[in-house]
């Protein structure tokens, strides 16, 4: 069991009214989010979470499953929540997020204000894509979801080195992932989404309506896979908007 926590808090905010939860794609870090946390109005926390296997968690080894990722995760968040706190999930994050947040919710309601999933298909319309984890193979799919992590790493091979066994790894256990069937979230769930998206596409987005009693609100911003590159201040700005609405909820 790691002592390491999975949280980074890269600008402390105890007063804000709200807290975030970030989860990285397959692959990323707490890093992703850094400068996240400085375009957030004083009003929301960000706090990133770290996947075991990279940076100060590189000796920690990965869960084998999205489920037991979500666990150790659910596990080291202080209960009950101080403050209307949401998940933001991206890609893999936001399957880790979606199944930590069913672990949250064993009564009604749930202690979570809100869901974000983003870049993702919903749980039950995921196939595995059958990778065989060859090297070129992975160069290839990374390449075509596209992103600025993408870029860099085919820019630098040394870096492509440090990172393929983290990139594999995460992959590996999103392929195996299969949905069991449980009771519908009750927290409001948000999913969102690039238009130009080619493995996410806005129609996949709406079908995260059956996964919460009050269906789900879908945001689609011009980009694709990795949006938030193109246009990082609209997204944290429509995020802003819609963490003020769900604080307000929980008041």
């Amino acid at each position: 069991m790691s002592t390491h926590s999975p949280f980074r808090r890269f600008l402390p905010r105890p007063r804000a009214r709200t807290r975030l939860y970030c989860f990285p794609h397959a692959g990323g870090a707490a890093s992703t989010f850094h400068s996240w946390a400085h375009l957030f109005p004083e009003t929301v926390e960000l706090v990133a979470v770290q996947y075991p296997g990279r940076h100060d968690r590189y000796l920690d080894p990965m869960p084998d499953s999205i489920p037991e990722l979500a666990e150790e995760i659910v596990r080291s968040i202080e209960m009950p929540l101080d403050r209307p706190t949401a998940f933001f999930g991206h890609s893999m994050g936001a399957m880790v997020a979606f199944e930590a947040a069913r672990r949250l919710q064993p009564r009604f309601p749930s202690p979570l204000a809100g869901l974000f999933v983003s870049a993702c298909k919903a749980p039950a319309e995921r196939t595995p894509r059958g990778l065989s984890f060859d090297e070129d193979e992975l160069r290839a799919y990374l390449r075509e979801l596209g992103g600025e992590g993408a870029q860099k790493l085919e820019e630098n091979e040394e870096l492509w080195q440090l990172a393929f066994p983290v990139i594999s790894g995460d992959l590996r256990v999103v392929e195996k992932y299969e949905y069991t069937a449980g009771a519908p979230l009750t927290c409001p769930l948000i999913a969102m989404g690039g238009n130009r998206d080619l493995s996410v596409a806005p129609a996949d987005l709406e079908l995260w309506k059956n996964y919460a009693i009050r269906g789900a609100e879908v945001h689609v911003v011009d980009g694709g896979h990795f949006y938030f590159d193109e246009s990082l201040p609209r997204v944290i700005g429509i995020l802003t908007t819609l963490l003020a609405q769900l604080s307000l909820q929980r008041v």
